[in-house]
């Protein structure tokens, strides 16, 4: 559904015959991107699945001691195939224009002047603010139900703020269908790889502030398998 919404809306915000692109076509794809993620993370199953949309932030709470081992593989599989699932139904619904620039699957590109490592940089450090960001409201009762709003609105900035500089992806699976499709997998180690790096070291700020012990504590209740929803997967 998410990677089916956001190819859709490349397809209307970005290809010539629709918005047209620009700053504030970013500014509306992140509006509507957190928008329907904040509503998948609260749906009943997104609560029965604990909400996790992002194979990065699925390592990062395995890496807390806060999601089990043996659930990380299925969940990375269900996320990545959902990626190409969705992306492709796009391809069927709006025809041939889904595969042409601009639109190109919505596969995601750095803007001009960004070179690969400034890009890893760039996702690495939004998934690490994430992680953060993640700890503290999962340690707080009144945190834990605003979370699926605070990554709606975490998601639209970093879309509307860093689409047209980075690409603003943060999320593998968000690349990961649209590279394939497109073509285009020469930069899915940058925004496979970003993402995967920031979690794992927001992870180890987390363990090293408050103790791996009493952050998995924190987590855990929130972000296995029948859970409220925790986690962001960003388009």
């Amino acid at each position: 559904m998410l990677l089916l919404a956001v190819v859709s809306g490349v397809r209307w915000l970005f290809a010539p015959d629709g918005y047209g692109g620009g700053g504030t076509a970013f500014a509306l794809l992140g509006a509507g991107v957190g928008a329907l993620l904040a509503a998948l993370m609260v749906s009943a199953p997104g609560r029965r699945s604990g909400g996790h949309l992002n194979p990065a932030v699925t390592l990062a709470l395995w890496r807390l001691g806060a999601f089990p081992g043996r659930d990380v593989v299925p969940y990375l599989v269900a996320q990545l195939s959902g990626s190409v699932v969705g992306t492709s139904l796009a391809g069927r619904v709006w025809g041939p224009v889904v595969s042409r620039p601009p639109v190109s699957h919505a596969v995601v590109r750095p803007g001009p002047g960004w070179g690969d490592g400034a890009v890893v940089a760039a996702e690495a450090g939004v998934l690490a603010g994430s992680a953060l960001l993640l700890a503290g409201l999962l340690a707080r009762p009144v945190g834990r139900r605003v979370l699926p709003y605070a990554v709606g609105v975490v998601t639209a900035l970093v879309i509307a703020v860093l689409g047209p500089l980075s690409g603003g992806s943060a999320n593998p699976a968000r690349q990961f269908g649209p590279a394939l499709l497109s073509g285009e997998p020469g930069l899915l180690w940058v925004y496979g790889g970003g993402p995967v790096l920031g979690a794992v070291v927001g992870a180890g700020l987390v363990a090293m502030v408050r103790g791996r012990r009493g952050a998995g504590r924190a987590a855990v209740a929130y972000s296995r398998p029948g859970g409220p929803p925790v986690v962001p997967g960003r388009p």
